[in-house]
């Protein structure tokens, strides 16, 4: 049998491009579903009753504060000094983040404001506290 024999005229020119436009647009795709995800606190609490609450549909950062006192962020036990950290690295992540602090009604709330002075030392001024109120 004689080996095969190529001539230059059939030799195919060029950078297939399909696989590296695949890639990157399941890049793209990656990024967009990863972006688009809200940092929920991990925990459940019981939020306070306010006559006065206003409905806002902001908020992506949450904080929970149990009745014991724990702190939640990001599905994990943190503890105070942890939350600048926390909302420091992801308001650098993304600078329109906003938080909510859901406190327990039976949580201090001496707790929530020292929450409060680390997420703004973190970097977010706007804070709001999660209620159940009227809608």
């Amino acid at each position: 049998m004689l080996p095969q024999r190529h001539d230059h005229d059939e030799d195919h020119h060029g950078i297939d491009l399909a696989p590296m436009l695949d890639f990157v647009f399941n890049l793209l795709i990656f990024f967009i579903i990863i972006t688009s995800f809200v940092k929920q606190s991990g925990v459940k609490v019981v939020p306070t009753d306010a006559k006065t609450a206003e409905h806002r549909d902001s908020g992506n950062i949450l904080i929970a504060v149990r009745a014991n006192g724990e702190i939640w962020m990001d599905r994990k036990k943190v503890s105070l000094p942890e939350v600048r950290a926390m909302v420091e690295r992801m308001h650098a992540e993304r600078p329109d983040d906003t938080v909510v602090i859901q406190a327990d009604k039976m949580s201090e709330s001496g707790v929530m404001s020292k929450v409060m002075e680390q997420v703004q030392a973190g970097g977010i001024l706007t804070v709001s506290v999660g209620t159940k109120g009227k809608v």
